[in-house]
Formats: C-alpha cells, sequence, structure tokens
C-alpha cells in the first residue's frame, strides 16, 4: 500500500451492555435521541422514528424525509418477525424520452450505466424518485408505536433549530458533494458559505452551525400535521412545486398514493438458527444465496476465523454476487432476482432494541451523498436521486420506466442463533454492506462471538468483482492464503474512502442486551438508555 498513515495506531470502541434498551448508530446525537425515548418509556419502534427523523437533520447527506428505505423488526411478545418496505419509486409522471443517452461512454457518479445528457438521472430535479422514508415511520407509527407521532418528532424540530453543527467530518462530506451542491441555489444555501464547503475553527469556543430553519419549519409542520401531509397535503404542494419549477417531474399525483408495505421476511436458516432479511428488490435474497454457501463450505473452528475460513467468505460473496448479476430488475414479477451493477452507495443504518426484546434493524438512504444534490427551497429537505438506481438502456430489466420501484443493496437483518441469541445488523456503504453483514453474521453464528469481538474483528471484502479487499490487520497466514488464491489486494480501515462497509449491531442475550458501531467511524456510538 502506498500511503502516509500510521502502520502502528490501535483504534477501538467497546461494545456497551443493558439490561435497558439500546440504540446503536452512524450518528451518536441521533442516537441519544433514540435512548432518549426509551428510556422515557417508548417502545423500539417509538427509538427508531425518533432516531430516523434526527437522522435526517443531523446526517443529511445519508438519508432524511427525501429518501427511502427498509426495516426488519421483531416482536418479542408475538415472537414474531416482519419488515416495512418504504423504497423509492419512480414517478409515474416520468417519461423516459426525457433520459436520453449520449453514447459518450459510463455515467459520472457511482453505476455504470450509459451516461445520459445533462447527467440527468444523477444530480438534480429530474433524478428524484418517490420518497418513502416518511410512509414508512408512519406505518410503524401505526402498528407499534406507544408515544404520540407529535413527541417522536419534537427531537427533530430541536435539532434543527440549532441548525448543522461543522465539525471536521461535517466538512468532509460536504466537500466531497460540493461542486454539484453548487449547482442548485437551495443547496448551496443550505451546505455552503460562499460557494465553498463550511470549516470548523481553530478557537475552542468558536462553533459553526448552518441554518436550517426552513427545515425545522417543516418538521414542526410535519409534527402537527402528521405523516399524510407529506404526501397530501402542504408539504406535498410544497415539494412538487420546487420541483417541476426546476424542471423535475415529480407531481402532487406522483406522491400523494405512496403507502409503505409490510412484506414477509426472507426466512434462511443458517447453523441451527435463522436469519430475517429484506425480501425482494434489495440484497437479501443474495445474502441467502451466500449464508447457503458458507453453510456448505465453511467448517468453523475454535479460537475463531481462520484463512480457510475468510476464503470460504469470499468465495461464497463472489459466486453470490454473479448469481446477482445475471438478472437485474422488477420486471414481469420476477422481484427476487436482481441487482444493480453492485456500486457504493450513501446510506444509514441503525438497529435498536429495548428492555422487553422488541429488535430492530433500519437501512435508509438518499443513494448517492446529499442523493440529487437538489434541496427543496420552501421545505429545506434534502432530495433522493433513486431515478439513478436505473439503467437508462432500454429494454433491459432493471430499464427506467414511470411508477416502477427502485431496486436496492441494502440489507438490513435480524437473526436468531443456535444458542437463542439474537441480533439486529446492517450497514451503511452500498456494494459493501453484504460482506460486511454476511461476516457479522457468521461471527456470531459460527464463532459465537460476543459483540465486542464481533465488530473488532477483521473483515474481508468482496464486492469489486474478482477482487478480494482484505484487511490490513488480518494474520499474515490469512493474507498469504488470500493472496495465493485471489486478486488480493489490502486496505486499512478508514473513514473516506470506504473500504470496508460501516455496521451498527445490537443483540439481546436473555435479558442483557448490547450493541457496538463500526469503531473508526468517528460519530457513530451504541447508547443505551438511562432511566433514573
Amino acid at each position: 500500500m502506498r500511503d502516509q498513515f500510521s502502520t502502528t495506531q490501535q483504534i477501538r470502541k467497546p461494545a456497551v451492555s443493558s439490561k435497558g434498551g439500546i440504540v446503536a448508530s452512524q450518528s451518536s446525537r441521533a442516537a441519544q435521541v433514540g435512548a432518549e425515548v426509551l428510556a422515557a418509556g417508548g417502545d423500539c419502534v417509538d427509538a427508531v422514528i425518533a432516531t430516523t427523523f434526527a437522522l435526517g437533520v443531523l446526517e443529511p447527506w445519508m438519508s432524511g424525509p427525501g429518501g427511502g428505505g427498509a426495516m426488519v423488526l421483531y416482536r418479542a411478545r408475538d415472537d414474531r418477525y416482519e419488515v416495512i418496505d418504504y423504497g423509492m419509486r419512480a414517478p409515474a409522471s416520468l417519461r423516459v424520452e426525457d433520459y436520453p443517452l449520449t453514447g459518450g461512454g459510463a455515467a459520472s457518479d457511482i453505476f455504470p450505466w450509459p451516461r445520459v445528457k445533462d447527467d440527468r438521472n444523477i444530480h438534480g430535479p429530474g433524478s428524484i424518485a418517490v420518497p418513502g422514508v416518511v410512509a414508512g415511520m408512519e406505518e410503524a407509527h401505526r402498528r407499534h408505536a406507544k408515544l404520540p407521532w407529535k413527541e417522536l418528532l419534537a427531537p427533530s424540530v430541536a435539532l434543527a433549530g440549532e441548525g448543522l453543527l461543522v465539525d471536521w467530518w461535517t466538512t468532509v462530506m460536504i466537500s466531497s458533494s460540493a461542486v454539484d451542491l453548487r449547482r442548485y441555489p437551495a443547496s448551496a444555501a443550505a451546505y455552503l458559505q460562499d460557494g465553498l464547503p463550511p470549516n470548523p475553527q481553530w478557537g475552542i469556543k468558536s462553533s459553526v452551525r448552518m441554518p436550517q430553519d426552513k427545515l425545522r419549519d417543516t418538521m414542526a409542520q410535519l409534527a402537527s400535521a402528521g405523516p399524510r401531509d407529506f404526501y397530501e397535503g402542504d408539504l406535498a404542494n410544497s415539494l412538487a412545486a420546487d420541483i417541476q419549477a426546476a424542471g423535475g417531474a415529480l407531481s402532487v399525483e406522483d406522491i400523494k398514493p405512496y403507502r409503505a408495505h409490510l412484506r414477509e421476511p426472507l426466512a434462511i436458516p443458517y447453523r441451527g438458527g435463522k436469519v430475517l432479511a429484506t425480501p425482494e428488490l434489495t440484497a437479501g435474497p443474495t445474502l441467502s444465496r451466500t449464508l447457503g454457501l458458507l453453510q456448505k463450505d465453511l467448517k468453523p473452528t475454535r479460537g475463531g476465523p481462520d484463512a480457510a475460513a475468510y476464503a470460504a467468505y469470499a468465495s461464497a460473496l463472489q459466486a453470490a454476487y454473479r448469481e446477482r448479476l445475471k438478472d437485474m430488475g422488477d420486471q414481469d414479477g420476477r422481484r427476487s432476482l436482481g441487482a444493480e451493477a453492485l456500486a457504493p452507495a450513501c446510506t444509514t443504518h441503525f438497529s435498536a432494541v429495548d428492555r422487553d426484546g422488541n429488535m430492530a434493524a433500519v437501512t435508509q438512504t438518499l443513494l448517492s451523498t446529499f442523493g440529487s444534490k437538489f434541496v427543496s427551497g420552501q421545505t429545506g429537505i434534502t432530495m433522493n436521486n433513486g431515478i439513478m438506481w436505473f439503467d437508462p438502456t432500454p429494454g433491459v430489466p432493471n430499464s427506467l420506466a414511470p411508477g416502477k420501484r427502485c431496486l436496492t443493496n441494502y440489507t438490513p437483518v435480524l437473526a436468531q442463533a443456535a444458542d437463542g441469541r439474537r441480533v439486529a445488523v446492517g450497514a451503511s456503504g452500498g456494494r459493501r454492506i453484504l460482506p460486511a453483514v454476511s461476516q457479522l453474521l457468521s461471527f456470531v453464528m459460527d464463532y459465537g462471538m460476543d459483540l465486542d469481538a464481533a465488530i473488532h474483528q477483521p473483515r474481508i471484502d468482496a464486492s469489486e468483482g474478482a477482487i478480494v479487499i482484505g484487511d490490513v490487520r488480518l494474520p499474515q497466514a490469512t493474507r498469504e492464503a488470500l493472496g495465493a488464491r485471489f486478486d488480493y489486494e489490502e486496505a486499512r480501515i478508514q473513514a473516506l474512502p470506504m473500504k470496508f462497509a460501516c455496521p451498527s449491531i445490537v443483540m439481546r442475550n436473555g435479558d442483557t442486551n448490547s450493541g457496538a458501531t463500526d469503531p473508526f467511524h468517528a460519530w457513530s456510538e451504541a447508547v443505551a438508555e438511562s432511566r433514573a
């Protein structure tokens, strides 16, 4: 490796444990919001809703009301698992002829699709799909919440009122998208200062905050008017007006009928236990194939994964990805087949468990960092670029079409090991999510690791075609074995660019909960509720 990073630095982030509930998130402040809801007597789902809307304010480049996602839930009293799917859809009013191919080679963002004129499918108002996050929270609240909707949104209103705090991570994320944020006036106003990324100040008492007044007003409106206002009321009208005024097609008629869907989880038997994953147009079916191969080929040994285990991980993942690429998309009802071209995306994942044992694994996204790079001026909401999930080439299974569901690569998962322990796990990192989730499940279910051991165990990534990427912390014998068998490269765990996914995980063992997050992510934290 040719870099200047330290070879001796060691970073750890201990797992937390509690008899009370825990929220594990990429944002420590959002996790605190969820933990406070649990401490106030809320259900796990109450924490999910509050954490979701807090993330939309604190981490607006990854998720928010303008995005989509899915959650897998476990309801302890009924011993039941369920999936709430709130993925994005192409607008019914979309016109395929508005996305002509240029013939100029691959697109400029994270998918290798042919290039569309003006990158209309990548950024700007033409790239926006119908968002699902608010409808997903609506359905979760209707089914399981204990606390009032308005109370669960109150923290996000307050956080938006404070403004977006600028630290080095904020600056890095805004800088990565500044060239496109500058294209749209409301986006530039929300995230840039004089057309440039904001920077934190050196003085110990100095702070920089980007005002979020429009977003605060929107969250207050959503809190008081309820979730349907986003799809049928003033918020829907404002969103559609902003998008259409900028040249997009999304209309109130496109937004109004959107509903989240309750789905049966994909049940995957594994090592005397079971894994419950998202079905259909997610990476769940590919996870099923991966675990099926591991069950056959991986022979767990005492002392943790050895060189043979990591080779089995790589082989299973590569085989599953090859199968996934044979068929792509939502065509003729073949919803469980397919995948996009397995390029990275920008997501957020959090996991939660309450003191009664209810659990949730929740993954949400805008797709690219800052999604479409388009902020609705009237609402302050950063909108997705879900249209980029579709291949603009006509006549293929994942071709762009009106009203079509977006294909995704996220994989929130719940699992019960043979010894009775339950975990809720997922990650952010686009194509790198599946390798991380698969290995974390194996660490727990094959090797009996607790969360502190599992989150610090080095992993591989096998999502870049024939290339296998190994963590430099792997034992020398393992690195040599992988190098002899695969096109092998090594990487350090790092914040940007991410070479391994960023997981957040919780566990229930008897009546004790534990939680852990990616050790290297500067913001991530597992936070336990604190009751007086």
